[in-house]
C-alpha cells in the first residue's frame, strides 16, 4: 500500500525551479527513494530505476514511470536517463551486515552502480544529487561531526558510502558534472520496514504495536542524530537546485537522544505497556553520534522542521508497513 506523509510532517512546496523538469530517483521504490518521487511527480515528469530486491513497485507514485532492473544494465540505465535533468541516486545496498558478509557484492551494487549512474549522467548533463551516510566517519573524535571529520568507515557499507562521496567530488572537478552529496544521520519515517537496517525507531514501533518489550541493545547510553525523512526529501530538493556543487553536506538535525530515552519515547507516544528490556550490546557499535548541520544550514537554506516526538507520534498512529 502506498504510504503518504502525514500533515503534520509534509515537504514543503518545491522550489519553482524544481518545476517541469525531467528527473530520475534511482532506488524510487524503497524507503527515502518513494517520498522524494512522491514529492517531485506533480510538478515534473520522474521517472524510477529500481530492481525491486527491497523496494516495492506498489511505493511508486501514480504518474511516474517504473524502470524495472539493475543499474548495471547499460541500456536500461540509458533508457531511463535519456533526456533527465535531474538524478536523485538513492539505490544501493544499504545493510552493514549483509556488506560484511558479502562485501563483493556491496562494492558492486553501492560503487559500481554508482559509477554507472555518474557516467550515464555525464552524457545527458544531468545533476547527481547522491545519499551519502554518517557511516563514514566511523566512532567520532569530537560532537557534533561536521564535514571536515575523519573518515574512518568500520564495514564495507561504509567504505562504499565513503567512496561514492569522492567519485562525487572527482566527477564534479574532473568533469564539470553537478554533484552533491547528502551524508544522511538516521533517518526515520512512514514506509521504512522494520528490520535489519530500518534502524531502531521501526523495530521499536513494531514491537510496541504487537505488544513486545522494547528491546534495546547494551545499555542504551548511545546516542543518535535522528532526521525524518520528510526533513531529508527537502534536503534533496535543496540539493537539487543549488550553486554549491562537487560538495557534501550532513543532513541531521543537530540533536541526539540515547537509544534508552528513544525507547522510553516510543513507549509513551505508543502507550505500550509491555516495558523496555536489554540485551547484550551490539559488537562495534558507535557510541555518539550528532550532526553539525550548520553547513547545509548556511549553503542550501536547510532547515529541519520535524521533531522528534511529533515525528513519533505521527508513525505511532499508522500501521505497521508491510515487510
Amino acid at each position: 500500500m502506498e504510504t503518504t506523509i502525514p500533515k503534520a510532517t509534509q515537504t514543503a512546496a518545491i522550489d519553482a525551479d524544481m518545476a517541469d523538469r525531467t528527473v530520475l530517483v534511482t532506488g524510487g521504490a524503497g524507503f527515502v527513494g518513494s517520498h522524494i518521487a512522491r514529492a517531485l511527480v506533480d510538478d515534473n515528469d520522474v521517472r524510477v530505476l529500481d530492481d525491486l530486491s527491497t523496494g516495492q513497485s506498489a511505493n511508486v507514485p501514480a504518474g511516474a514511470t517504473l524502470y524495472e532492473g539493475d543499474l548495471l544494465d547499460d541500456d536500461l540505465l540509458g533508457e531511463a536517463m535519456d533526456g533527465v535533468d535531474v538524478v536523485f541516486h538513492q539505490a544501493g545496498l544499504v545493510s552493514v551486515p549483509k556488506s560484511v558478509d558479502r562485501p563483493v557484492e556491496s562494492n558492486r551494487v553501492n560503487v559500481a552502480g554508482s559509477l554507472a549512474v555518474l557516467e550515464a549522467a555525464r552524457e545527458v548533463d544531468a545533476r547527481v544529487v547522491l545519499a551519502s551516510s554518517v557511516a563514514i566517519y566511523g566512532d567520532p573524535d569530537t560532537l557534533p561531526i561536521d564535514e571536515s571529520h575523519p573518515t574512518r568507515p568500520t564495514s564495507p557499507y561504509a567504505t562504499d558510502k565513503l567512496a561514492i562521496d569522492h567519485y562525487a567530488r572527482v566527477y564534479h572537478e574532473l568533469y564539470g558534472l553537478e554533484t552533491v552529496a547528502l551524508r544522511y544521520f538516521n533517518v526515520y519515517g512512514p514506509g521504512q520496514s522494520a528490520g535489519e537496517y530500518a534502524g531502531v525507531v521501526s523495530t521499536f514501533l513494531e514491537q510496541a504495536s504487537s505488544g513486545q518489550p522494547l528491546t534495546v541493545d547494551g545499555d542504551g547510553s548511545q546516542t543518535r542524530d535522528f532526521v525524518h525523512v520528510a526533513d531529508v526529501v527537502r534536503a534533496n530538493l535543496a540539493a537539487a537546485t543549488t550553486d554549491h556543487v562537487g560538495e557534501a553536506f550532513n543532513v541531521g538535525t543537530g540533536d541526539s537522544v540515547t537509544i534508552r530515552e528513544l525507547a522510553e519515547l516510543i513507549a509513551d507516544v505508543a502507550d505500550a505497556t509491555a516495558g523496555i528490556v536489554h540485551t547484550d550490546p551490539r559488537p562495534g557499535d558507535v557510541e555518539r553520534s550528532r550532526a553539525d548541520a550548520s553547513k547545509a544550514r548556511r549553503l542550501l537554506g536547510f532547515e529541519p522542521r520535524v521533531d522528534l516526538r511529533t515525528g513519533l507520534s505521527a508513525l505511532a498512529r499508522r500501521p505497521s508497513p508491510a515487510r
